[in-house]
């Protein structure tokens, strides 16, 4: 099934590189252990592949943070663009309407379900490429891109993997380029969401408790360590957005 996946995504989309067998990639681990039941099966997306609810589950908040990530990349984004991972919503759909017509974007993810979910989405453009790929071992050149974008998958992966997502964005976008990271954060101690969030998180998302108790930067390897770097929080501490220049 992985390969008619990889196939059916290579014939409507222009790729980048040679989509890989399934010896090759696999669903890690503790994605299927962790998250089967929200990325990976079928009704999976057909339940949250729904605007409102995936506003809900941000506490309604979906679209300001959508756009506060975007507008980074300016109202116009152009160059050469990288989303890591797929996104529940209109997200991808967002940047291929500000994306200039000379520029591209590159989504990766590894389940197959995602990536046909995202094909849907958004209309054959031959300025947009799908990719089947790890977030912890691209397989794109150093410094390919302007922009890279990683919105709210940082808290879903384990420290040792999320460390290896972070230095992977980093390796890949230009000098000069920007990452994007929106994901949680620790709410400050008056936000009544510092409270709640601990067991819905706990529960719900196991590794997300990380991105509460360590900075992003602190996965950034030394020889990729970014030139500049910005941190806004947002909705009371409850997100966090942090731009990495290279």
């Amino acid at each position: 099934m992985q390969d008619n996946n990889t196939v059916q995504i290579a014939s409507d989309y222009k790729v980048f590189d040679q989509c890989k067998t399934s010896d090759e990639i696999k669903v890690p681990e503790y994605l299927q252990d962790t998250y089967w039941w929200a990325y990976l099966h079928p009704t999976s997306v057909q339940i949250f592949e729904r605007q409102w609810l995936v506003n809900l589950i941000l506490w309604g908040n979906f679209a300001r943070l959508r756009d506060a990530a975007l507008d980074e990349l300016g109202e116009t984004i152009e160059g050469n663009n990288l989303q890591v991972a797929c996104v529940y919503g209109d997200f991808s759909q967002q940047v291929s309407n500000r994306l200039k017509s000379d520029s591209e974007l590159h989504i990766v993810d590894i389940a197959p379900v995602q990536l046909e979910n995202v094909q849907r989405k958004l209309p054959g453009q031959d300025n947009i490429h799908i990719h089947q790929q790890d977030s912890t071992a691209l397989h794109f050149e150093d410094e390919q891109f302007d922009n890279v974008i990683v919105f709210f998958l940082l808290h879903e992966q384990p420290e040792t993997v999320r460390a290896k997502t972070v230095a992977e964005a980093m390796r890949v976008v230009k000098p000069g380029g920007k990452v994007v990271f929106l994901d949680y954060h620790k709410p400050h101690p008056a936000n009544p969401f510092r409270y709640i969030m601990v067991p819905i998180l706990t529960i719900l998302e196991p590794f997300a408790m990380g991105v509460w108790n360590k900075e992003i930067i602190d996965w950034v390897p030394a020889g990729l360590r970014p030139k500049k770097m910005t941190k806004e929080t947002l909705f009371g501490g409850l997100y966090q957005k942090v731009i990495m220049t290279r």
